[in-house]
């Protein structure tokens, strides 16, 4: 997130001066690497599905433009698709939200139990009451993009500093400094939270609290003996998302009930007591399926609505942006939210993506902005 914002602040504004503060520039425990690598346009609300109509081409685009010295970007961008499905009693906010992005141009297909069934011939259907199809969605590399971006960031004039934040000043409602580890004191006119799943500890520095704490999820390689035909990445109510990678599959079923905490433990029954379950039963193939390896990794799950916090004014500051609280989409969101948010820095206001409804007022103001239907 803070090296997409690098590269479009300096995009933008090619003279200004902008460094990146690497907490751990190994990335070894960061969310990226980590992450499955879905992009997709399937959202309720209008700013989370403008961002993806912004972010995928961007990410189509990606071996091109972020490019350096003659040298392509590849993050292997795959157009797989997209599909949710739901039960009958859930119809209904799919429907919603499959008018919604309609509305806002997405490549969209409603289908019925027997249309699903005749596309995807492995999958049970029976419990289904509809799916939304989003063709041109699909994944890719994580950890290829966050190498991308930081290259293509750096070249154009960003200076990554490999030190960890300690502490924060703060005078008359702004940020004055970032100090490091090693006593670095960095003072700059305007701050950026993209810490992640760190987030709530750069805030503490600051001395407020933010409600994005750290949430642990899986991810799981698993294969399958037998022949399934190709599949889209699949999401359905019971939170089981997975898609194709290589010979097999690589997904989950990430949970609201995992306590929080900068926790990087593996749970091996998890698969078998929780996922293989569900795979088996929407999959039937799937009963013979192996799990070759479980990654863990952290949402920086915004406890107060789901959505991410973008924008200035946490506690006041007014020169501090936050940009973090993404709960898993922040890697599908990167590029939007970093085009929108050098907007806001550069000229002052949203031009490309309206975000100003995921700003901090809505915290202040108690009125969460929720997804609706599965996310």
């Amino acid at each position: 997130m803070g090296s997409a914002l690098a590269y479009h602040l300096l995009r933008m504004s090619p003279t200004m001066d902008v460094t990146v503060l690497e907490r751990d520039s190994t990335y070894q425990f960061a969310s990226t690497p980590r992450a499955s690598g879905g992009v997709r346009r399937l959202f309720s609300l209008p700013e989370n599905i403008e961002l993806s109509n912004y972010s995928i081409p961007f990410f189509e685009r990606f071996h091109q433009d972020m490019a350096v010295e003659g040298f392509s970007a590849d993050i292997g961008f795959t157009e797989g698709g997209y599909i949710f499905i739901v039960a009958p009693g859930d119809t209904d906010v799919l429907k919603a939200n499959y008018d919604t992005q309609r509305e806002l141009g997405c490549n969209v297909h409603w289908l019925e139990p027997d249309e699903i069934k005749y596309k995807f011939p492995s999958m049970y259907v029976d419990d289904l009451g509809a799916a939304v199809h989003s063709i041109e969605d699909g994944w890719l590399d994580p950890s290829s993009v966050l190498t991308g971006l930081r290259r293509k960031a750096s070249a154009l004039g960003a200076t990554y500093l490999k030190e960890n934040v300690t502490a924060m000043r703060r005078s008359a409602g702004r940020v004055t400094a970032a100090v490091t580890e090693k006593g670095t004191v960095v003072e700059a006119e305007c701050f950026v939270n993209a810490a992640g799943a760190w987030a709530k500890d750069i805030c503490g520095m600051l001395d407020f609290k933010v409600s994005i704490e750290p949430l642990r999820r899986f991810e799981h390689y698993f294969e399958c003996q037998d022949v399934i035909e190709p599949l889209p990445y699949v999401k359905d109510m019971e939170r089981l998302a997975f898609r194709p990678e290589g010979k097999g599959y690589t997904g989950g079923v990430p949970t609201l009930k995992e306590p929080r905490g900068y926790n990087f433990e593996v749970d091996h029954r998890y698969f078998e007591d929780v996922v293989w379950p569900a795979l088996a039963h929407r999959f039937p193939k799937f009963e013979s399926t192996k799990c070759k390896s479980t990654m863990s990794g952290l949402y920086d799950q915004n406890d107060f609505d789901g959505n991410a916090i973008i924008g200035p004014g946490a506690d006041g500051l007014g020169n501090f942006h936050m940009l973090a609280g993404f709960s898993g989409h922040g890697l599908m969101h990167a590029p939007g939210c970093g085009q929108a948010l050098a907007e806001l820095i550069v000229n002052g206001r949203y031009e490309s993506i309206d975000l100003s409804r995921l700003g901090w007022n809505r915290l202040l103001e108690n009125k969460p902005l929720r997804e609706r239907g599965i996310i």
